[in-house]
């Protein structure tokens, strides 16, 4: 598999989370197109979102339900697309969709493998490459990046870090879609910033390449620890999204609720 083909995967699959085409990834100007709904989007969607924005980098291509198609348009068209998804301007769009009861809700940074840097990492830790099998007694708090329990059938591949028979770091892939899986990765509080994170991540993102399979990885710009290791791992960043949703359930995530 190529950089290309990478890349490409990428962009087919957020093409058909928000029902357009990947070449509207690739334009100068902003696209818009009509909310859908697909089975073979990525599982851990709520879609349809009443707006959801994507970039490569090139523009913004947004999916977004009739109602707030102007705002959309207004908002895309008014400032660069390089501050489209920060303050101030996000303020912007927040209070124009607020009449309509939605509000933005989530961004994140979307990570594909560079690779011309990813290469297995060594960590003082045995590295053991395991599968669902050995998933059913892991459900813990402690590995809940590496597994996601209410979608535990898509857990299907992990690597785990052990210090003699302890496990002390997991990272885990979730197969979202059909041609991408998604990794996270835990380490035990002790054990960390002793090269266990990337050395699971890079090692279980070279398993994922060798099953033909386009390793991909998540965070927020300000989990600056996980931005870190997805570097340290071989990863570079390809991709943002921004998600608005209900105001009572924004709502609700400050609240605790």
């Amino acid at each position: 598999m190529t950089q290309q083909e990478i890349l490409r995967t990428a962009m087919r699959q957020s093409a058909v989370d928000l029902g357009c085409e990947p070449e509207d990834f690739t334009k100068s100007h902003p696209v818009i197109v009509p909310a859908a709904v697909s089975p073979d989007a990525r599982k851990y969607l709520s879609l349809p979102y009443p707006a959801y924005f994507v970039s490569y980098g090139h523009n913004i291509t947004a999916s977004v339900i009739e109602p707030l198609r102007e705002i959309a348009a207004d908002y895309l068209n008014r400032y660069p697309a390089s501050h489209c998804f920060e303050p101030p301007h996000l303020h912007a769009l927040h209070e124009a969709l607020a009449p309509f009861g939605f509000g933005v809700c989530f961004t994140a940074e979307y990570w594909l493998p560079e690779l011309r840097a990813l290469q297995p990492l060594p960590c003082d830790f045995s590295l053991r490459v395991m599968t669902q099998a050995d998933f059913a007694p892991l459900y813990l708090p402690q590995w809940s990046n590496a597994l996601c329990q209410k979608r535990a059938e898509l857990d299907i591949l992990g690597v785990g870090a052990y210090d003699g028979e302890t496990l002390v770091g997991l990272a885990g892939c979730s197969a979202d879609c059909a041609d991408m899986w998604q990794i996270g990765v835990d380490v035990l509080p002790e054990y960390r910033h002793r090269g266990i994170a990337s050395a699971l991540t890079s090692r279980l993102a070279i398993e994922i390449l060798n099953r033909d399979k386009v390793p991909f990885y998540c965070c927020a710009w300000c989990n600056l620890p996980s931005a870190r290791n997805a570097v340290r791992s071989g990863f570079r960043p390809a991709w943002t999204e921004m998600e608005a949703d209900s105001l009572e359930k924004i709502a609700e995530m400050n609240t605790g609720g």
